[in-house]
């Protein structure tokens, strides 16, 4: 039986941090699905088709990832796909108390889905799609902050 997980996010853009920690996610997980939420309350800097090619130019080649978007509860998503674990990245402690309190309500509502709680790696906790954004934003050079291969 292959132990699946989904790793869900707006990922607008995807960056290196993402990567770190869904490479890091295959060390436990025979399969991973890269889910891409749509947010009706948040447009994005990316549009869904332009983020769903980002994941895939930067996990082209990877062994047992997918690639989907979703417009439901994640533990919707995971019922959907018989997934029983929901992997999540933090950057800091306030992430992780953002992740821990989604974590709690995902629990209470579906008690057979649990979430695992990756760090991430020191080198990448400066990261954020926000930064990257901005940086975006105003012409900077944004390049060592996206998974090498990747053209925004």
């Amino acid at each position: 039986m292959n132990r699946i997980a989904l790793f869900p996010g707006s990922f607008d853009p995807f960056t290196a941090g993402h990567l770190n920690i869904l490479k890091r996610a295959l060390t436990m997980f025979d399969e991973v699905v890269v889910a891409v939420g749509i947010n009706q309350d948040k447009p994005g800097f990316f549009d869904m088709d332009k983020r769903l090619e980002i994941i895939r130019q930067a996990t082209r080649g990877m062994k047992g990832v997918s690639v989907v978007k979703y417009d439901k509860l994640t533990i919707d998503a995971c019922r959907e796909r018989s997934i029983h674990h929901i992997v999540r990245g933090v950057r800091n402690m306030i992430d992780f108390e953002t992740e821990r309190s989604i974590a709690d309500a995902n629990r209470r509502l579906a008690p057979e889905i649990e979430t695992i709680i990756i760090p991430t790696a020191q080198e990448f906790a400066h990261i954020s799609s926000s930064a990257v954004r901005d940086i975006l934003r105003h012409g900077g050079d944004y390049s060592s902050f996206i998974p090498e291969g990747v053209t925004l």
